[in-house]
């Protein structure tokens, strides 16, 4: 029988996982926006109750929103460990990528922790900018273990190249600065940041496009999509929290916007990170298919 390099169940499992993190990344702002961030005091238990048998009938209000991040964030964990496991048995980077997904999620966990403990808003947005971070590496591993993410990279020029890492670098501190405005309230930071993101982006969406790259192509066709739709939502959010303007919906829309604005970051910084591991030429280095008798 010959096992193949990258399995379809591995690639299966990394979109999950990935769905997941997206799941509890909305959970998490969810936390935020609604101040349930202290609604349960404790941790790693939940009001003196092991989290796993925490009654479902206490579940109300804040406690809801705070212990339901809880429990998705250890199915998040399980399923980094199973996935690890796989990438380990399809070898090459992708193990080194594996051990990596595990370490920074447990480093997660261990902050969201020590956020209910020592009640610091520094951790918080650490913890923050971690999760998007894990997001980002989750899509690098969906696109080097999918069949499409293994055909020859189209020729792109070594500065479409860098300026593509530039770009992804410029989405990671553009969520930052969002975080320190959650956190802190640094409006002008997220705003110059708002400028260059969306100066920069449309230029390496525009050269991609043009390769005819099988992966780059459409990837930067979406990522105008959800610029579109971040840039709404941006202005929504904007207008939510800083004006005085009546805004339809109320309170649920006042939640609702800048949750909505987080993921759709997470979306933004998923795919640009897997635009650079395209065009930087990276791949799996599969080990080579095992024989046996």
């Amino acid at each position: 029988m010959t096992r193949p390099a990258l399995g379809v169940t591995t690639h299966c499992l990394g979109l999950v996982t990935l769905a997941s993190t997206g799941i509890l990344i909305v959970l998490g702002g969810l936390v935020t926006n609604m101040g349930a961030g202290l609604a349960v005091p404790d941790w790693p238990s939940t009001f003196g109750h092991n989290m796993f048998l925490f009654p479902w009938s206490r579940m109300i209000g804040g406690i809801f929103y705070e212990h339901s991040h809880r429990l998705v964030g250890a199915l998040v964990g399980l399923l980094t460990l199973v996935l690890a496991a796989a990438l380990w048995r399809q070898g090459g980077r992708l193990r080194g990528l594996g051990l990596v997904a595990v370490a920074v999620v447990l480093v997660q966990g261990l902050l969201g922790g020590l956020r209910v403990v020592l009640q610091e808003d520094v951790l918080a947005i650490f913890h923050g900018g971690l999760a998007q971070a894990f997001f980002a590496l989750l899509a690098a591993v969906a696109l080097l273990t999918t069949p499409r993410g293994r055909v020859p990279v189209a020729r792109i020029a070594p500065s479409l190249k860098a300026l593509t890492v530039v770009a992804a670098a410029l989405v990671y501190t553009q969520i930052v600065f969002g975080a320190l405005l959650t956190h802190a309230g640094w409006l002008a930071l997220h705003l110059a940041g708002a400028v260059l993101v969306f100066v920069v982006m449309p230029l390496v969406t525009a050269q991609l496009r043009r390769t005819g790259d099988v992966v780059a192509a459409p990837l930067a066709s979406l990522l105008l999509v959800l610029l579109g739709v971040q840039l709404a939502l941006g202005a929504g959010s904007f207008l939510a929290r800083f004006s005085p303007l009546w805004i339809p919906g109320e309170q649920a829309t006042v939640v609702f916007l800048p949750v909505a604005h987080r993921l759709v970051a997470s979306l933004i910084l998923g795919a640009v990170v897997a635009l650079a591991v395209r065009v930087a030429g990276v791949n799996a280095n599969p080990v080579p298919p095992l024989d046996k008798p």
